[in-house]
Order: structure tokens, then sequence, then C-alpha cells
């Protein structure tokens, strides 16, 4: 079965970073583009990254543009996300996703920036 696994949540200064990692399992990984969402409470899902299924083309939501970097290895089915200089907006449940047919959605990882 498809799954997604986030790690790597936090929590962190702001202007921190941290990177976010995502183990995708029961499909072919190089196959399909991988994407990061986030959600902060009361407050709907937003679009952060997505990248490629070769990783030839990334796209980042203007908010996260500079700050963010997201990267994946395919021959280790891994998606990461590189966030530096961390604002506290940026506090929020992040979850990577693929479409395979239908939405698949990891559990999320929370990432908390705080002083």
């Amino acid at each position: 079965q498809v799954r997604l696994v986030e790690s790597g949540g936090g929590l962190v200064q702001p202007e921190g970073s941290l990177r976010l990692a995502c183990a995708g399992s029961g499909f072919t990984f190089t196959n399909y583009d991988t994407a990061w969402y986030r959600q902060a409470p009361g407050k709907g899902r937003e679009f952060v990254a997505r990248i490629t299924n070769n990783g030839g083309s990334t796209n980042y939501a203007d908010s996260v543009k500079g700050r963010f970097t997201i990267t994946r290895d395919n021959a280790k089915n891994m998606v990461y996300l590189q966030m530096n200089s961390l604002k506290a907006d940026d506090t929020a449940v992040y979850n990577c996703y693929v479409r395979i047919a239908r939405d698949y959605w990891g559990q999320g990882t929370q990432v908390t920036v705080s002083s």
C-alpha cells in the first residue's frame, strides 16, 4: 500500500533551520511528482513546495520562496524540505503528498517556530 511517513519536525527559534524528510513506500517513487503542504491551527491546508518525479523542476509558494528548498532522492524513496530563516508564521503541521489515481497524504510532522 502507498505510504508516506514524515519526520524532522520540532521546535526551532526564529531564523533557525529544520530539514524535514518524507519516506515513500508502496509505489514506484521515481514515477510521481511529490509535494509538501502545511496547515496551521484554524487555517486551511497551504501548498508549500512541489518537485517533479525526476527532480528536474520545482515550484514554491511565494511565502517560502528563497527560504525553503525541496529535493528528492529516488534511490532512497525520499523527499526532503530544507527550511531556513524560519518565521513564526511557518508554524504548522507539514505533510508530504503524492497523487496516484487519488491523493495520498503522510501523517504530518509538527513544526513550531518560537522564541
